[in-house]
């Protein structure tokens, strides 16, 4: 059963077409990846499915509620919760604080607030900087408190983009851990937008492709990653050559 559904997609700016018809279904309990060079059009689809910019034309469905024009506090309330490339938490509150005030989204009170804070910073192994300033933590645990944040908000369908970016390799694989307990204990289905290949096709169940706009394919990410389209407009020939060496 569908939870997402993103019928002919569009986003013009000015004379620019950012977005051109672009479609795809996503799959309750499913990690959905959106992958594509700089510029294609990634982000601007996040910022469409929650209103961060008014859609120019197309649909969004989410749990066969059409929400295509919805305002971006409803849509976080129904359930879609999101993380930003560029991370700016509340630099002079805590941790804990930041996350509590993110969980104001559906807690109606401090108490709530802070037993949903507590259960986030704990799940996303925070507990050691809970009472740091936020503005004193390197990339690695602002990724992690940007994941805590949108996980406060309870949503059904997660957001992330770009998790991953800046992280060492051993921050990455922690990432991916966490991504996939998203999945696996908290039932939360997750599109995903990353730019390392490490952690896109290691979680992902499905993956859809589009450049300039526009869509170039979709399938697994076996076939996604063998696909000569794609290698020609995203991965390189380097990885396809890599992919067959390790086969």
């Amino acid at each position: 059963m569908s939870i997402l559904q993103i019928k002919k997609l569009v986003k013009n700016f000015g004379g620019l077409t950012a977005v051109d018809h672009v479609s795809f279904e996503v799959e309750k309990g499913e990690i959905f990846g959106l992958i594509g060079p700089n510029g294609s059009g990634k982000t601007t689809i996040f910022n469409l499915i929650n209103q961060y910019y008014p859609v120019s034309d197309g649909k969004i469905y989410f749990n066969g509620e059409e929400i295509t024009h919805n305002k971006t506090f409803e849509i976080a309330r129904l359930g879609i919760g999101r993380t930003f490339q560029v991370v700016k938490p509340l630099k002079r509150l805590t941790v804990e604080e930041n996350v509590m005030a993110a969980a104001f989204a559906k807690q109606a009170t401090f108490a709530g607030a802070r037993k949903v804070a507590g259960e986030v910073i704990d799940f996303c192994r925070l507990n050691d900087v809970a009472q740091i300033k936020a503005g004193s933590l390197p990339i690695g645990g602002r990724k992690r408190l940007e994941i805590a944040r949108a996980l406060a908000t309870k949503p059904e369908l997660l957001l992330l983009d770009e998790t991953a970016a800046g992280l060492n390799p051993t921050e990455v694989d922690e990432a991916i851990e966490i991504i996939k307990a998203i999945r696996s204990e908290l039932g939360v289905t997750i599109i995903i937008v990353e730019h390392i290949m490490k952690v896109i096709m290691t979680i992902s169940d499905r993956i859809h492709v589009i450049a300039y706009g526009e869509t170039i394919t979709e399938g697994s990410p076996e076939e996604v990653a063998k696909n000569p389209q794609v290698i020609e407009a995203y991965l390189g020939s380097d990885y396809n050559k890599g992919a067959q060496s390790d086969a």
